[in-house]
């Protein structure tokens, strides 16, 4: 199932492609053999399972903060060295087919907690992705650029709208400068932050049922892209992990099921940067598509949350991946949850917030949790003043956590097709 809220058009869910690397690194807890077997569970036996509510008081408040210039959903929100966060681009509408993708870039600064314009991108673009570089600067790749070079779209683009060029953000002078293109057009790819300082894109789907195994790997030194092996399957939406070894994990998504078929998928691959290959690793306990949660703990484990279950299951369920043992269920959220965000908070603990429960009829979700790898249970973390989805949630340098934009209504509407693309950003005080 692709994640459809009332859109026209190809039917497109968020992919939360963020870039996390753990702090430090610990011994992974053992899988019996059972757990690491190849049988999967039903999505329904495993998938539709919530937590018991937690009957603690709620952990961490919400409070508003500066409005943003600019209503925008889809956008990249990435913390700078000096502790202020670039927001780029997105749509401005819930129309996604006919959006207009956006070039503007802002500035949150945490200390005055207010916005201030930056330079703009070379090329309006909307679900790209963005990843902090060890150099400082930001690497902007990817993304859908609806419309024409009339619109400030590059001269060569896919049929579907997705680019394959790149831009370089640098913080000192608020400026944009193209850096390679990508060999591939692509959006709702994935990207991590390799241990070598290398970024790895993954997989796109560039048209209904044109899914694409192809993989990159951005040089920051070159400042050129280089031809990775491609994946086993060609995929989409999956979730991608960068591990303490050097390598990545991607795994779920809609990957290829038969040589003319597509599916959700349960299962894992394993990049190795020094062969530059795929092999494969242990399957998920169930298929699941991005829209959800993928981090990697401090225990080096990697949990995996919520998203698309396929039919109509959208997830509560969360798992804990290892990438030699496999796989083991742990708690599950209180509510299924799909397209919400996630900050993976100092302490170790992740916190998870809005998104929509079933798309297309359910309604948005305010509310917020957060899971306790020492207890391997979620507890209830207040609620946000909007119900939103195609949002950004960043971790800011004193813990907090920056919430800003996407598709938002005040308070827990449950109206279908109420939201509106929103400029407000939130605050969340652990």
């Amino acid at each position: 199932m692709k994640l459809d809220r009332g859109r026209s058009g190809v039917a497109i869910a968020l992919v939360l492609g963020l870039s996390l690397s753990a702090c430090s690194t610990a011994a992974s807890p053992a899988a019996s053999p059972a757990q690491s077997s190849t049988v999967v569970p039903t999505a329904a036996s495993i998938a539709t399972a919530a937590a018991t509510p937690s009957a603690v008081p709620a952990q961490g408040t919400w409070h508003s903060t500066g409005t943003m210039a600019v209503a925008r959903k889809l956008h990249t929100a990435t913390l700078l060295p000096d502790g202020k966060v670039l927001v780029a681009g997105g749509v401005d509408s819930n129309d996604d087919t006919s959006s207009r993708a956006l070039a503007s870039a802002e500035l949150y600064d945490p200390h005055t907690g207010t916005w201030s314009a930056t330079g703009s991108m070379i090329h309006p673009r909307a679900w790209a992705t963005a990843t902090l570089l060890p150099s400082g600067l930001v690497l902007v790749a990817g993304g859908l650029c609806p419309g024409s070079t009339t619109n400030g779209c590059p001269t060569v683009e896919d049929p579907s709208g997705a680019i394959a060029d790149a831009e370089l953000y640098d913080p000192r002078t608020g400026t944009w400068t193209a850096t390679g293109t990508m060999f591939s057009p692509r959006f709702e790819h994935t990207a991590v932050l390799l241990a070598d300082g290398r970024v790895l894109v993954a997989g796109a789907e560039l048209a209904p049922d044109r899914l694409i195994a192809s993989t990159e790997l951005y040089d920051p030194a070159a400042g050129r892209w280089r031809a990775a092996g491609d994946m086993l399957i060609p995929r989409w939406q999956q979730f991608a992990v960068a591990l303490p070894d050097g390598g990545a994990l991607v795994a779920g998504g809609y990957g290829a099921t038969s040589p003319t078929a597509h599916g959700l998928s349960n299962s894992v691959e394993l990049f190795n940067p020094g062969t530059g290959t795929w092999h494969t690793g242990p399957k998920l306990l169930v298929g699941r598509a991005q829209g959800g949660a993928a981090t990697l703990l401090q225990n080096g484990t990697v949990l995996i949350a919520g998203g698309d279950g396929g039919g109509d299951h959208m997830l509560a369920s969360a798992e804990l991946y290892d990438p030699i043992t496999g796989a083991r269920t742990t708690g599950a959220m209180s509510t299924t949850r799909v397209e919400f965000a996630s900050a993976a908070m100092p302490d170790g603990r992740l916190l998870v917030m809005g998104g929509f429960d079933v798309p297309g009829t359910g309604k948005l979700l305010s509310s917020a949790e957060i899971y306790d790898p020492a207890a391997g249970a979620w507890f209830d973390a207040g609620s946000m003043a909007s119900a939103r989805f195609d949002f950004t949630a960043t971790l800011l340098e004193d813990g907090t956590v920056l919430v800003t934009g996407g598709s938002a209504v005040a308070g827990n509407a449950p109206v279908p097709g109420a939201d509106a693309v929103s400029p407000l950003a939130e605050i969340y005080a652990p």
